[in-house]
């Protein structure tokens, strides 16, 4: 199987060409993500658990999915093509916003991602991929920021920057 490739992208969001994902990590180059979080109607995030056997952060907590779009394909069609192959589960995506954000790991690898952060809305239970995720769960916003800062070894570093800006955002729209 060919290795995927990611998008490089300039700081606009411009593709500028592609690159197999793992030299874009080992490189640290700027590539196009992007990041889905799932709310249910009680308010709760959905997060998910990564599998054990992920070549970076196995068994760490972030949000709901989050990958690399492919070539040709919209932000909203990668949104939904990776949360049916990682969560079993098909919603309709809104964009909220990107940004830019480098976050280095123990293994040599970067992720220098320009991260499109989408939103959704789900009541039940997902069909969890088990080669992707170990676990999932619900949590509140206010409990998620929480346990963060109690226990971030527990989290993904990049769900500790995009979390924040997430909370940030959905604090801004429930108070106008």
């Amino acid at each position: 199987m060919m290795e995927e490739q990611v998008i490089l992208v300039n700081e606009k969001d411009e593709p500028i060409g592609l690159m197999p994902k793992m030299e874009a990590h080992e490189k640290a180059v700027l590539h196009r993500a992007f990041s889905v979080f799932i709310m249910n109607a009680k308010g709760e995030t959905m997060l998910q658990q990564r599998a054990a056997d992920k070549y970076h952060s196995p068994l760490l907590w972030t949000n709901t999915c989050c990958s690399h779009q492919r070539d040709g394909e919209t932000n909203l069609e990668a949104g939904k093509r990776r949360l049916q192959e990682e969560m079993g589960f098909e919603v309709e995506l809104k964009e909220l916003f990107s940004f830019i954000y480098k976050a280095p790991f123990d293994n040599g690898l970067t992720e220098h991602e320009l991260d499109h952060v989408m939103m959704g809305y789900y009541n039940e239970e997902p069909q969890i991929n088990p080669e992707e995720v170990q676990d999932w769960k619900w949590m509140k916003p206010e409990a998620i920021k929480s346990d963060i800062s109690n226990n971030p070894e527990s989290y993904t570093e990049w769900f500790k920057i995009i979390f924040d800006k997430f909370y940030n955002y959905i604090s801004k729209t429930d108070s106008e």
